[in-house]
């Protein structure tokens, strides 16, 4: 970036720079499906002090997760037109300091996790930021196998959020799990698809070399068997009808915009895949909740 871009980047100061960091929606969306994951696990008997605590904890954990990423990035991020501005490569914020900054909120919120909740949503939190950190953010760079890979930390909230009320895992948390798994897989293949050049201009390798074929295959692969697995909390008692009429739509939906992307690929049809991704996930969420009021 130029000197200009770089005053006109830091303009919000470095407080804001900091918080630019944690990737505040991403980490906002992680807190929202954890609560979701509790509220399954807890409803009728939900404790407020527990939610709160795990607010806290995965807040931290998450931000510091996503901070610790754009320290890892910050080469590739400098070059792609969508992330040049970024806080570390834009020069707002020292490499270095990025780097303790993620590991103290990742240290902060595991340890908040672990003393006011248990061992066991701690150990997920940590495993999410290794997973995401250590594994996904490197193999991006080698091998589309990194989608799957990073598919797992983005599922994983949903099992934070389970156990810190049951404190295991059963049928019940890996639903809600593999549902967020698939859900991940395409979000990230669409929008892999609409951000190839940037992406390919960085070296990142989300999507799967090959035909336009076979990426919206995979999308609809994927959503071919999220359908009937977003079934499976009523099935398994924990939503009622009004879920599983709301998976119904919602799966029905999902499978429809990755079928006509499939017919006729392009950048209008895959942005209504990513579209309908980002308003899936919230929707369904909620209607889980619901259904289990």
């Amino acid at each position: 970036m130029s000197v200009e871009e770089r005053i006109r980047a830091g303009r919000g100061g470095r407080a804001a720079a900091y918080l630019e960091l944690t990737k505040p929606g991403i980490t906002i969306f992680v807190a929202v499906t954890a609560v979701a994951g509790y509220l399954m696990a807890a409803i009728p008997t939900v404790d407020l002090a527990t939610l709160l605590h795990l607010v806290v904890g995965i807040t931290l954990g998450t931000a510091g997760s996503l901070a610790l990423n754009q320290y890892l990035e910050r080469e590739p991020d400098g070059v792609m037109l969508r992330t040049r501005g970024r806080p570390v490569p834009s020069g707002r914020v020292p490499p270095g300091h990025a780097r303790t900054f993620g590991w103290l909120l990742i240290v902060a919120g595991t340890g908040h996790l672990w003393f006011w909740i248990g061992w066991l949503p701690a150990l997920f939190t940590a495993t999410a930021a290794l997973l995401y950190d250590a594994v996904y953010t490197p193999l991006k760079l080698r091998s589309p196998l990194a989608t799957p890979v990073g598919a797992v930390p983005g599922a994983l909230p949903a099992l934070i959020g389970w156990t810190a009320h049951a404190g295991t895992i059963d049928a019940r948390g890996m639903a809600l799990f593999g549902i967020l798994f698939l859900w991940q897989l395409i979000h990230v293949l669409a929008l892999g698809w609409n951000l190839r050049q940037d992406y390919a201009r960085a070296g990142f390798q989300l999507i799967p070399p090959g035909s336009d074929r076979l990426i919206s295959g995979l999308m609809v692969g994927n959503a071919v068997v999220l359908l009937p697995l977003s079934l499976l909390p009523s099935v398994l008692g924990m939503s009622g009808s009004v879920y599983l009429a709301g998976a119904l739509v919602l799966g029905g939906g999902m499978l429809a915009v990755t079928v006509a992307f499939m017919l006729k690929p392009g950048k209008q049809r895959c942005g209504r895949v990513f579209l309908g991704s980002l308003l899936y996930h919230p929707l369904l969420l909620a209607a889980m909740v619901a259904g289990a009021l």
